[in-house]
């Protein structure tokens, strides 16, 4: 199989720079997400490394072996399609052995490895029929098909779940990360899902403007976001956000947001007069992290109001108002409504600094 690195990899399209300075190192057998909002870049990250885009600068290797000047075909991937791409006039049997065609393999030895593809997909019972008489789910698994048939280095997946309904896109997530470890083929898969990205990867690269933000599993993503961007974009709801200015009173240090004064230790205090560009910095807590005490508060309780109560099943998120900005917290179960005072108590062991001006994580 293959380990695939990218060292500064930049795409330009005119003045717009959509893949900025990418350094990634992907392993062998590794399954790797590229995830990210519209237009940050993944897709043509992953364009580049299929030979379908050339990099403005930067250099791509498969191994050992620099590939920029190689045309795809020469690549040993395997991309699928988020359209799937098969030829509506050839039976799904055709669709899937036309690589092999090309390599001029032996009909024997054609027919042999679409039927064992077709068998592992659980396909072998449609070879016969055109992609207009497949369903959404038995497309994407001819797609799949015709890029496992080729045994390649590396699988490159551009959100081939898109076009399923939610139901089948559930189960098909479970089905690609079964495969992927069952063939043990290093995968590269770009999507706009952090629930697909989370659930299937060994590690997520998170993309935005182009830039690498973070490459890490998916429990460090959750749980150690190096910048509040990132603990905003992953999670829902997302990380809760809030402005402060640190200061020290009487001796005291405090992260003032407003309508309350959150205290800090002295070792978090250091840490900030020491990273921080300025006084401002930005307080990330996740909603869970945040319990609601309607009966005996602790001493550093806060308290605000409610503004609205959301169920989502299981649990509830209460949104709870702090200087016309939302706080979200979520519990089991709430029995206060909107225009409830209500304390709160922040986990001091889960809360996040970030300096305002560079984004970068503090503590």
């Amino acid at each position: 199989m293959a380990q695939v690195t990218l060292e500064n990899l930049e795409k330009s399209f005119g003045n717009v720079k959509a893949v900025d300075g990418v350094n990634l190192k992907i392993k062998d057998k590794e399954f790797v997400s590229l995830l990210g909002p519209s237009g940050c870049g993944k897709t043509t990250t992953l364009r580049m490394i299929a030979g379908l885009e050339d990099p403005t600068s930067g250099d791509i290797f498969i191994d050992d072996q620099r590939v920029n000047d190689l045309p795809p075909k020469d690549r040993n991937l395997a991309m699928v399609f988020q359209s799937y791409a098969l030829y509506p006039h050839m039976s799904a049997f055709d669709n899937i052995a036309f690589p092999l065609k090309l390599r001029k393999l032996s009909k024997t030895d054609i027919e042999k490895r679409v039927n064992e593809v077709g068998t592992l997909l659980g396909i072998k019972n449609l070879l016969s029929r055109k992609p207009k008489e497949l369903s959404g789910g038995e497309r994407q698994r001819v797609a799949l098909g015709r890029a496992i048939v080729r045994k390649p280095k590396v699988f490159l997946l551009d959100e081939p779940l898109s076009n399923l309904d939610a139901k089948l896109r559930i189960y098909m997530r479970t089905e690609l990360k079964r495969l992927q470890k069952d063939l043990e083929v290093t995968t590269i898969y770009v999507t706009h899902d952090q629930i697909e990205a989370l659930t299937m990867s060994d590690k997520i690269a998170v993309m935005n403007e182009g830039k690498l933000l973070q490459l890490a599993t998916a429990d460090s993503l959750y749980n150690q976001p190096v910048t509040s961007w990132v603990g905003n974009f992953i999670g829902s709801p997302p990380m809760n956000l809030i402005e402060c200015s640190f200061k020290i009173e009487n001796g005291i240090a405090v992260l003032d947001a407003g309508e309350f004064k959150y205290k800090i230790n002295k070792s978090l205090s250091e840490l900030i007069e020491k990273n921080s560009k300025s006084n401002n910095v930005i307080l990330g807590i996740r909603p869970e992290d945040i319990k609601i005490h309607l009966k005996n508060p602790p001493k550093d309780a806060i308290k605000l109001k409610v503004y609205e109560i959301e169920p989502i099943g299981d649990s509830v998120i209460v949104d709870i108002q702090n200087q016309g900005n939302i706080i979200k917290s979520r519990v089991p179960r709430s029995q206060s409504k909107s225009g409830d005072s209500v304390n709160i108590h922040l986990d001091p062991e889960r809360i996040h600094v970030y300096d305002k001006k560079t984004d970068k994580i503090i503590f």
